[in-house]
């Protein structure tokens, strides 16, 4: 017996018990209609007020692991817990930076810059002394790229191409290698021009031997000895301590979970209103009119993330944090970023991938379901969406690594505002459609009251209507034919 078929038993014998009474309020007909007339700009903005005091009370800003970040974590888990919802916050470890080492590549007597990769694991005393082969296929991106190459215990070098820095750990793992060497221009902590998807948010995590990246002058030296050369990656990780907040409520499936998420944090720069406060504000809003029992089928878990503007590894720890079955329970998951840019655009997360160019990676299936969830809901309200594509590096790419189909609502950050957006939106054409993002002018006073209050109510409808029901035509996949992973 499944757990959906002992919620709808109880369900049952509840009713007989208590007879069913007449009396009790009828569920809306349309619940994501009925919470999206609860939620009001006034209503958002007092939680805005609240984060703006934070932020001027810790050094004008509400960073992860300041002080300002704690009391924003404080504040949102009282609020929440004085309606009613069990809260919890649970803690993870991020990396936030790295010392004392001097990491090196000693070819021929030779020695070449190195950057260290393999963020939380370095090599032993001495540095790590062993060959280097090549696999027949550069990328080396699945084992059987090296063919008959007798890579076990030499360092493996692969180039930067066709797939991520993980995938090339792993294959280079798999056939025995004891480190990995990447060529390319971009490193880690300067990704600009390194191929798509080459360093995926926390990639640092599941490493299990030292990997290094270096540039082409140094792989030139690699090409000309057949000797053993010295890596050394003796940098040591510096971690922080930081924590989510997570509400669930009591009523709903709890196999069928509809999940919807804000990151907490600000830049250290700024006490970020608009960045993320105005998500935050929407998720905490919407949870406080939806209440911690309410009328609809599927169960809503309201989250706000630790380290969103440092590393996303307030979302992927959570989801490494659950079991096969919690991941599996997670019906869709809705992320809230920017929503009330004062040179504001409309844009709905690309779902169905329209806006991208060339080939593109399949999303999980349901995507494409919520963003017509959204732009349907924002062309009610009078206004035409346009697509935003999707990222790495955010909350949601989490969850997309994971195979949870996502969906989103933001009104722009540092984008500048085209001609045609313009004359469909109004504003100013050129300029940023929030000019002050990241900065300490990201305050209470710049932020747009309508734009907050269209996409607050397109929030909290899709909110709503899925905890109605994931089913129908911009629904997502049931419960028995979902394929999670943990990312």
């Amino acid at each position: 017996m499944t757990r959906r078929t002992v919620t709808a038993l109880l369900a049952l014998v509840v009713c007989a018990l208590t007879a069913c009474s007449s009396s009790a309020p009828a569920p809306p007909a349309d619940l994501g209609a009925d919470l999206a007339g609860k939620i009001t700009v006034d209503g958002v903005f007092r939680h805005l007020t609240e984060l703006q005091k934070i932020a001027d009370a810790h050094e004008g800003n509400r960073a992860d692991g300041s002080p300002g970040y704690q009391a924003s974590v404080d504040y949102v888990a009282k609020t929440l817990r004085d309606k009613g919802f069990d809260v919890q916050t649970p803690e993870f470890q991020r990396l936030s930076g790295s010392k004392g080492g001097k990491p090196a590549l000693t070819v021929a007597g030779r020695t070449f810059r190195v950057d260290q990769a393999s963020l939380l694991l370095t090599t032993a005393k001495g540095g790590l002394r062993a060959i280097t082969l090549r696999p027949r296929t550069p990328a080396g991106c699945t084992a059987a790229d090296y063919g008959t190459v007798p890579i076990r215990g030499a360092i493996a070098v692969v180039d930067d191409s066709s797939c991520s820095i993980v995938a090339k750990h792993d294959a280079a793992l798999a056939r025995g290698a004891v480190g990995l060497l990447v060529v390319s221009q971009a490193t880690p902590a300067r990704p600009v021009g390194a191929p798509a998807g080459l360093f995926t948010p926390g990639y640092y995590h599941t490493m299990r031997i030292p990997v290094g990246v270096i540039d082409p002058t140094a792989d030139a030296a690699l090409r000309r000895t057949e000797a053993p050369v010295t890596l050394v990656l003796d940098n040591q990780p510096v971690m922080t301590t930081s924590r989510n907040v997570i509400a669930q409520t009591r009523s709903g499936d709890p196999d069928s979970v509809v999940v919807v998420g804000a990151h907490l944090d600000s830049v250290g720069s700024g006490p970020g209103i608009n960045d993320n406060g105005t998500g935050v504000a929407t998720v905490l809003e919407t949870a406080l009119e939806l209440g911690p029992e309410p009328p609809g089928a599927n169960a809503v878990r309201f989250a706000f993330w630790g380290a969103g503007e440092v590393s996303a590894d307030g979302s992927t720890d959570y989801l490494r944090s659950l079991d096969q079955g919690g991941l599996d329970g997670i019906a869709l998951y809705l992320d809230l970023a920017v929503l009330g840019s004062v040179n504001a655009g409309y844009f709905t997360d690309d779902g169905d991938q329209s806006a991208q160019t060339g080939t593109v990676a399949a999303l999980p299936q349901g995507s494409a379901g919520i963003e017509r969830t959204l732009a349907g809901r924002l062309y009610a309200q009078g206004v035409r969406p346009a697509d935003m594509p999707l990222t790495r590096g955010t909350d949601y790419a989490a969850f997309l690594a994971a195979g949870v189909p996502v969906g989103g609502i933001t009104t722009g950050t540092s984008q500048r505002k085209s001609e045609v957006q313009a004359r469909i939106w109004g504003g100013r054409a050129g300029v940023a459609f929030d000019p002050n993002y990241h900065t300490r002018a990201d305050t209470i006073d710049n932020v747009d009251r309508n734009a907050l209050g269209i996409m607050a109510s397109t929030a909290a409808f899709a909110v709503g209507s899925y905890a109605q029901s994931i089913e129908g035509v911009n629904g997502v996949p049931a419960h028995d034919r979902r394929n999670r992973r943990t990312p």
